[in-house]
């Protein structure tokens, strides 16, 4: 019984998200939590409200025991990219890429993965 939760378009390169994702990836959602918490990352924050909702969607849904999930997948995959330019030397323009991400996050319980 796994359930996920995801969050599109979010204002994150998909590189910065990856290192939050890369430290929470398959621990328990209580010690995630924890981790995210007392990250000073932005993406920490963006990930632990998805994780809030993934465990929230289990609850309800589910019916599974908070205690028991762990998180199965985390994928932070990229998005549109806004185009900016930046103005240079002689007239030119140097193009500047504004990255997001669509954040997915998957929990299960302990038992059964």
């Amino acid at each position: 019984m796994a359930t996920k939760a995801v969050l599109k378009n979010v204002h994150v390169s998909p590189q910065k998200g990856r290192l939050v994702a890369d430290l929470v990836r398959g621990l328990p959602v209580g010690r995630a939590l924890e981790v995210l918490a007392f990250s000073p990352k932005k993406a920490a924050r963006i990930v632990k409200k998805v994780l809030e909702s993934a465990i929230a969607n289990a609850e309800n849904n589910e019916g599974a025991d908070v205690d028991e999930l762990k998180i199965s997948e985390i994928q932070i995959n990229g998005a549109s990219s806004m185009k900016r330019f930046h103005a240079r030397a002689k007239g030119r323009g140097a193009r500047i890429l504004k990255r997001t991400s669509h954040i997915s996050v998957t929990v299960a319980a302990s038992g059964g993965n």
